[in-house]
């Protein structure tokens, strides 16, 4: 009987233990962490502007045009003498002087401003009143020479010549500028000789320097002649240089 006792103790003492191992508590679980903290709201974003003008130099009276553009704005305001725009927009401005123009804008992140300046320039003076046309008497005597010819003669000579190509070319520019301009021709003698020869004689003058620029393209419709003869002396000394200056062909204004 003694082993079966000892094998009996044996198996009571592990059940013992085994029962004393199954009763162990086991230690309590750790808490879980605390949740995160809720992420900060993002700072409000900061107002941005931009301002031009065009054009950016006028003369004064004309006008110039704003334009401006903004973000993150709720408001705007332009000086001077403007105040609340549209935070994007135009707009036309009429400037006395130079004038700098400056915008701001407002929002939740703050506000901003921008600048543009237009220079305003003096208009130039008027041009001056276009000077008074000269009267065609006044013109005709400053362009236009006497042809002089020889005693006795009506021939036009190597120095008639060169004065009445000159005069051809002038007649043609004066009647260029004067459409209506007419013109006559004198023929004039030295107070030698008979008033009947001497009014003949001068007329011839006369005559000879009318086709003279006639053939060199002046209108023949605005030249007449007349002869005065002796009968109109610029001189009245009795020599040589003053009979020269009587014997001649002048140019006059005609009706």
């Amino acid at each position: 009987m003694q082993p079966k006792r000892q094998i009996a103790l044996i198996a009571f003492s592990a059940v013992l233990a085994l029962s004393a191992v199954g009763c162990k508590k086991e230690p309590p679980a750790p808490p879980p962490p605390p949740p995160p903290p809720p992420p900060e709201a993002p700072a409000p974003a900061k107002p941005t502007v931009t301002l031009s003008v065009e054009p950016s130099s006028i003369e004064r009276g004309k006008s110039a045009t704003l334009k401006w553009s903004a973000s993150n704005a709720t408001s705007a305001s332009l000086s001077p003498e403007i105040g609340a725009v549209p935070t994007s927009g135009s707009r036309e401005v009429f400037p006395t002087k130079t004038t700098s123009y400056t915008i701001t804008v407002k929002g939740e992140g703050g506000d901003a401003t921008a600048s543009a300046t237009v220079t305003v320039r003096s208009p130039p003076p008027p041009p001056p009143p276009p000077a008074p046309k000269p009267e065609f008497s006044s013109v005709l005597s400053q362009r236009v020479k006497d042809a002089l010819f020889d005693y006795d003669s009506s021939d036009i000579r190597s120095d008639a010549q060169g004065v009445l190509n000159s005069n051809a070319s002038a007649l043609k520019q004066i009647f260029n500028d004067y459409p209506d301009g007419k013109v006559l021709i004198e023929g004039h003698c030295d107070e030698r000789g008979t008033n009947e020869y001497n009014l003949a004689l001068g007329d011839r003058r006369a005559t000879a320097a009318r086709d003279f620029v006639v053939n060199l393209g002046v209108p023949a419709s605005k030249l007449s002649t007349v002869s005065y003869g002796e009968e109109r002396q610029v001189c009245t000394d009795e020599n040589e240089g003053c009979y020269q200056r009587n014997r001649r062909a002048h140019f006059s204004p005609g009706r």
